[in-house]
């Protein structure tokens, strides 16, 4: 089911990536948390499936925090987007009773077809892009002049 997992989990990677980049590349919960104005629990939510798969590192107590455990140009998005996203199907499909219904029968099984389909669609994309990408793409829309958007200042 769509939801913001995947974006914010993306976000979170990217900020990391900046923040490795920069030469800082250890960020609490609490950092990260108001980089993405958000709370430091839900955070600590997005970022234990990324840790579990390898993607950040972790450490606690008071120096501890988050930070890539690769480098950028070998997470790429789909990696991202399993971790975040789990086993939750892009689309939930419509439960119910078999019907006397041609369409109502096998609309379910048709509807998995689909929703299989346009996640491979969506895991190919974001196979294709890494973490390496992201970056790139953000200092693009920096320089590019915003239409109708508010852009950041400063640096994350």
């Amino acid at each position: 089911m769509l939801d913001l997992r995947f974006s914010s989990a993306l976000t979170a990677m990217l900020i990391l990536a900046l923040a490795d980049e920069e030469g800082s590349p250890t960020l609490s919960s609490a950092q990260l948390a108001d980089k993405m104005g958000t709370n430091a629990s839900l955070v600590r939510k997005l970022i234990a499936p990324l840790a579990q798969d390898g993607l950040v590192v972790c450490a606690k107590g008071r120096s501890g925090g988050a930070r890539l455990a690769r480098p950028v140009e070998e997470i790429t998005l789909a990696e991202i987007y399993r971790c975040s996203t789990g086993d939750k199907p892009l689309w939930n499909r419509r439960s119910g009773n078999e019907h006397d219904c041609r369409v109502a029968a096998n609309a379910q099984s048709y509807f998995a077809e689909l929703t299989a389909e346009a996640e491979q669609a969506v895991l190919g994309a974001l196979g294709d892009r890494t973490l390496a990408d992201g970056v790139r793409e953000l200092r693009r829309f920096d320089r590019e002049p915003a239409q109708g958007t508010s852009r950041g200042s400063g640096t994350c």
